[in-house]
C-alpha cells in the first residue's frame, strides 16, 4: 500500500528498522516536513511518548480512497477524535557489535 502524490505524502518502509512511516509536508506557510509511524496509539501510550519535542498527531482520513493527513493535534482537538493517533518516527536502539 503506497501512495505518492504533488503534496509530498507517501507511505514507505524506513530503511534502517523496516518499520511503516508517513511522509508528509504539514502546514501551508511554513511546511514541516513529518516522518510518521504508522502504528496507532492508545491514549495511554499518547501520554507515555509525549515530551516537549515530540508531537502527536491526528492521521485524519476523509474517505476510504482518499489518502490519509496528519493533522497536528491541538487544544481544539476533539477528545472523542475516531481517528488513530501516531507520533513521529524514531527507530528503536539497536547494538552494532
Amino acid at each position: 500500500m503506497a501512495w505518492a502524490g504533488r503534496t509530498g505524502t507517501g507511505s514507505q518502509q524506513c530503511p534502517s528498522c523496516r518499520a511503516r512511516i508517513l511522509i508528509q509536508l504539514v502546514g501551508t506557510v511554513a511546511a514541516l516536513r513529518v516522518v510518521a509511524d504508522l502504528t496507532p496509539l492508545t491514549p495511554a501510550q499518547q501520554r507515555e511518548l509525549r515530551e516537549p519535542n515530540r508531537l502527536i498527531w491526528c492521521l485524519y482520513r476523509a474517505g476510504p480512497y482518499i489518502r490519509p493527513r496528519l493533522r497536528p493535534i491541538g487544544p481544539l482537538h476533539p477528545a472523542d477524535c475516531p481517528h488513530a493517533h501516531v507520533t513521529e518516527h524514531r527507530c528503536p536502539p539497536t547494538t552494532l557489535f
